[in-house]
């Protein structure tokens, strides 16, 4: 069994050059947030990953594949959006 430590550092290497936070709720579930390099901007947060099935290097590998696919399909609707989120009102000048 790999400890959390171990858990949350092999996702947050999967992620590099990008900076990437894993945190461990109180029920062990996960919460990655991956920042844009620039501007520091939240550009992926998914919460209550369940780490009851990471136990093999290839289930963490799966894992961090899918989060960084999610990545991608944000960073695109971003920008494909002109630079706002879903949601968020046009900053005023």
């Amino acid at each position: 069994m790999i400890s959390i430590l171990e858990l949350r550092n092999i996702i947050e290497l999967g992620f590099l050059p990008l900076r990437c936070q894993c945190t461990v709720s109180h029920d062990n579930s996960l919460t990655v947030k991956v920042f844009d390099p620039d501007s520091g901007r939240v550009d992926l947060l998914v919460t209550g990953i369940s780490t009851v099935r990471l136990t093999s290097a290839r289930a963490i590998s799966n894992l961090v594949g899918e989060l960084r696919s999610e990545l991608v399909a944000n960073q695109q609707a971003f920008f494909i959006s002109g630079g706002q989120l879903a949601g968020q009102m046009p900053a005023k000048l």
